[in-house]
């Protein structure tokens, strides 16, 4: 509690958290007034694919950004000194810094989705299963960007590192890592389209997408072809949840293994 009550401090003195949620807000409602001529049966999920679309560009960056800074905020000020010579070591220290984290970001990220379905249902038929969906990707993407901020922050030894870091790493998932796959693609075959459908449901992007398409119905997956059913291999849930866990552990190890002592020695 003690770690929660300190980064809610932390971030009401700070620009960070409210500048995300402001460049949040502000997309959703021009969103919503964008979709405003859209029917009423069906705008509901065409303005929630629009939305997660538009919005899909900031939060991992924003997260990145956040998580980074939280981290090395406590090695410029030297309190992770203070905190690792009472009682914690690293990596009960990150795993309470990191709960943290998760509280101070996604509770006014969830009050501010309740609000805006308050705001839909004036002008759309709600599908509360839909929304629903829709949120649980949002969290989940935070989740896994905020953790590997909290890395970015964890290794880092300089602002300008975190910067480059998370530019780095914005960037692979954006761009790189498709592209990448997409050399491997004429080589897929039904022997091995298992292993490429893993690595591309490795990207948090590919992963969260899915999921949210699938869930609104965008997707169907009666009738596909041998070579998509391999491809499709298990849900897209267990997809972002196989996901979500191993960016979580790989991230966590990383901050502890590759931690950087400059700051606070």
């Amino acid at each position: 509690m003690h770690y929660i009550w300190k980064e809610w401090k932390e971030n009401i003195r700070g620009k960070g958290l409210w500048l995300s949620l402001s460049i949040i807000v502000l997309i959703s409602i021009s969103i919503l007034f964008r979709s405003s001529v859209l029917s009423f049966d069906k705008g509901f999920y065409v303005l929630l694919i629009n939305l997660f679309d538009t919005i899909i560009y900031f939060i991992p960056i924003l997260c990145l950004f956040i998580g980074a800074f939280s981290i090395f905020q406590e090695k410029e000020q030297k309190t992770l000194i203070m905190l690792l010579t009472k009682k914690d070591n690293y990596a009960s220290f990150l795993v309470r810094k990191s709960a943290g984290l998760y509280i101070v970001v996604l509770v006014p990220l969830l009050i501010w989705f309740f609000l805006y379905l308050l705001l839909l249902k004036f002008n759309f038929g709600i599908d509360f299963k839909g929304y629903m969906i829709f949120v649980a990707a949002i969290v989940c993407l935070s989740m896994v960007f905020l953790q590997m901020g909290a890395a970015i922050g964890s290794f880092s030894r300089s602002r300008m590192q975190i910067i480059g870091y998370t530019i780095f790493v914005w960037f692979y998932f954006f761009f790189l890592h498709d592209f990448i796959l997409l050399s491997f693609l004429p080589d897929v075959t039904h022997e091995n389209v298992r292993l490429f459908s893993s690595a591309y449901f490795l990207n948090p992007l590919q992963a969260v997408r899915m999921f949210l398409e699938t869930g609104m119905g965008v997707y169907s997956f009666g009738h596909m072809s041998r070579l998509l059913e391999k491809f499709m291999w298990t849900k897209p849930v267990f997809f972002l949840l196989g996901n979500l866990l191993i960016w979580l552990a790989v991230s966590f190890g990383t901050a502890i293994v590759f931690n950087r002592k400059e700051g606070y020695e």
